[in-house]
């Protein structure tokens, strides 16, 4: 951030190298995983299923989706947001998704491959698993050889080709932001306030395809696809935008904005934790993934959403300054556990079912608490062996390969596109 943007008290929005805000977002991340994993053992355990208020809380751990999906949009989309008030060039499609699959299917392959070895043998010799397994295509089978949203040891994969649906719809999204914020001229503040216009009506299709799912009868698989998560996403990329927009102009309304919500970091996680609360009673529908009805999915889809966004937005906002909330979440600790967050996610289901295995022991039988406190550490090493033997050796090779490469001197333009396709990892 340079001086005059600290002077304005201008909010730079989620930038790629400014230390506090990218550390308290890796702990964002580590908070999301935790919620997940957390979760998952309690589903092993039975906790989930208990009449107490921790166990509706804990049920309600897949929050933590929501704020993947938030930080997703909120990081991916920042290279189009900024290009939005001329403050940077929109990133080159080969590129962009070149790192996005570098980012994502190495650790994902390793991790897949482990469970369908360990518990899936059966299915080994079948190339129509291997297919779908490691094309990130299981959630689009329309007669899944498995129950629920995955196979054991596997079955929180089924966000993985969310997540890769969005990395292919982004650059055509945010292709049609511009569009239609570029529509009939105008300052900054118009295409910002056409471009929130525009991610607003996409967040609106998750109501609209929560509606097919339920007509004219309910259809649980079609709640794995895309469309049913478009509001966190586009939430996220809301935040984005706004920080993008303020940066053009720190004196108009959406620098006010954020200004107000990066200083408040207090108020908006209060607003975050009641709204989570709200979100883990019976108004949500069941203990599960989706509710079981229009409504219910819905108060889930809204509450998750404003829950993951009041978490995240006070610290992509941040003036950088020194805070409370950067302290909290941008400590050692938790950046570490941040930065290994995609492996912990890929890798902890899996050390679930062994332990449970190993150990002979029987699901839905309790013991929450310890078998908590085995999975965490477990589960944080062998994330940590796969994110420095399998991630970041991917990332390093696919710099060096991949194309947008810097070939010698005088690609300084090149070099920054090439930081901004990549800023969020």
């Amino acid at each position: 951030m340079t001086a005059t943007q600290a002077g304005l008290g201008t909010p730079a929005g989620p930038v790629p190298g400014d230390g506090g805000r990218l550390n308290s977002l890796d702990g964002i991340r580590a908070v999301a995983a935790l919620l997940v994993l957390a979760l998952h053992v309690a589903s092993a355990t039975g906790e989930m299923y208990g009449d107490s208020e921790f166990s509706w809380l804990v049920a309600h751990g897949d929050v933590g989706v929501a704020i993947f999906f938030v930080l997703s949009g909120l990081l991916l989309y920042h290279p189009w947001a900024a290009a939005l008030f001329g403050s940077g060039r929109r990133p080159g499609t080969r590129v962009y998704l070149w790192r996005r699959a570098l980012r994502v299917l190495p650790a994902y392959w390793v991790a897949v491959t482990a469970g369908l070895v360990a518990f899936h043998s059966a299915r080994l010799g079948s190339v129509r698993t291997w297919v779908e397994w490691l094309g990130l295509l299981s959630i689009y089978d329309p007669d899944p050889w498995w129950t629920g949203t995955g196979p054991e040891g596997l079955y929180q994969m089924w966000t993985l080709p969310v997540e890769a649906t969005f990395y292919l719809a982004l650059p055509l999204i945010g292709a049609g932001v511009a569009f239609l914020a570029a529509r009939g001229g105008g300052d900054a503040n118009r295409r910002g306030a056409r471009a929130l216009l525009a991610l607003a009506f996409l967040g609106s299709v998750s109501f609209a395809y929560i509606a097919l799912t339920f007509w004219p009868n309910w259809k649980p698989m079609m709640g794995l696809h895309l469309p049913r998560y478009l509001l966190w996403f586009a939430l996220g990329m809301a935040v984005s935008l706004l920080a993008a927009w303020a940066k053009a102009r720190p004196a108009g309304r959406a620098g006010v904005l954020c200004r107000t919500l990066g200083s408040s970091a207090g108020a908006c996680w209060l607003i975050s934790a009641l709204t989570f609360v709200v979100a883990s009673t019976e108004l949500t529908g069941p203990r599960t993934l989706s509710g079981d009805t229009f409504w219910a999915s819905c108060f889930k889809t809204a509450l998750y959403g404003v829950t993951a966004v009041f978490l995240v937005a006070p610290l992509a906002l941040s003036d950088g300054r020194p805070s409370f909330a950067d302290r909290a979440l941008g400590n050692p600790v938790t950046r570490f556990l941040g930065r290994v967050s995609y492996s912990l996610f890929l890798w902890h289901v899996l050390v679930i079912a062994v332990l449970y295995r190993l150990a002979d022991m029987k699901p839905l039988t309790g013991g929450f608490w310890p078998v908590l406190l085995v999975v965490v550490p477990v589960s944080v090493l062998v994330a940590t062996l796969s994110h420095f033997l399998v991630e970041e050796p991917a990332r390093r090779l696919g710099r060096r390969l991949g194309p947008g490469r810097p070939l010698g001197p005088g690609r300084s333009e090149r070099d920054q596109q090439r930081r901004d396709n990549g800023q969020a990892e």
